[in-house]
């Protein structure tokens, strides 16, 4: 019996290669001369050139499936670093809100504050309110001042046993205004009434003001506690414009505050006694 011949592939391979090689030559060939190609010479021209696209047709098939599947893998990746720099992004503010925080407890008094995490906050009235996770069961009582390391930012105006909704000092509730004091030189001050929140200037206003006295740039506004329930000495803001009225008798005084109210995490809610 014979033996059944084994299919060398390494010759079939040479072999094919020497082919395309072949007509990958003539194409050159007839493709570099200007001159005016025969009958023949156009036949071998097309020939030469459909047989280069056929042989190349699996090479750019795998190349094509192979740059596809890389592409994929190399999306995943990027997304993966996406979702791993925003995790880190918000892991660093949450430290650095921590951090901000403990350096506010340590000027505050033994039990005379409680810390509370924003657990929401409705994005149709998201400068008038919020709500944490503390309440009655925690000793939050209905008037206290919530504070962060920047300054003033509201006050809690209910409560349930576990939650309570916090009122910011940037809603558009006129009717609650805050008695404020203006440092001047000397430890000298001048008081007015915190009245409204400019959302697109991002200042406070302070009207009631009667003394005829200069206010410079950058001076401290912080609470009275007069006429209301915050406890005096509380930072609200700094002064970064006035203006008088038309007969030069009183002045409405612009206030930034420190805080952006854009977005935290973390508050703190001061009893009455907590500042002085």
């Amino acid at each position: 019996m014979y033996r059944k011949k084994q299919v060398d592939y390494k010759q079939i391979i040479i072999i094919f290669v020497v082919i395309v090689l072949f007509i990958l030559g003539i194409a050159f060939i007839l493709n570099k001369e200007d001159r005016k190609l025969s009958y023949f010479e156009m036949v071998i021209k097309d020939t030469s050139l459909s047989l280069v696209r056929i042989a190349k047709a699996p090479i750019d098939f795998i190349s094509n499936k192979m740059s596809d599947k890389e592409l994929s893998a190399l999306k995943e990746k990027a997304s993966k670093v996406d979702l791993m720099q925003a995790k880190y992004e918000e892991a660093n503010k949450e430290i650095k809100e921590l951090k901000e925080l403990v350096d506010l407890n340590s000027t505050l008094s033994e039990n005379s504050y409680l810390n509370a995490t924003v657990i929401s906050r409705n994005v149709g009235y998201f400068m008038d309110s919020l709500i944490i996770d503390k309440g009655s069961k925690n000793g939050i009582k209905e008037g206290m001042a919530v504070i962060t390391n920047r300054g003033l930012i509201g006050k809690i105006e209910s409560t349930s046993n576990f939650n309570s909704t916090v009122k910011l000092i940037t809603s558009q509730d006129t009717n609650d205004k805050i008695s404020v004091k203006i440092n001047l030189e000397d430890d000298h001050y001048v008081y007015g009434l915190l009245v409204g929140y400019d959302e697109k200037q991002g200042y406070f206003k302070v009207e009631g003001i009667s003394e005829n006295t200069e206010i410079k740039k950058d001076s401290l506004v912080t609470t009275t506690g007069l006429g209301n329930s915050f406890p005096s000495g509380i930072l609200v803001g700094k002064v970064v414009n006035t203006s008088k009225d038309n007969f030069d008798l009183s002045r409405t005084v612009y206030v930034k505050s420190m805080e952006s109210f854009s977005g935290f995490g973390y508050v703190t809610i001061l009893k009455k006694e907590a500042i002085k």
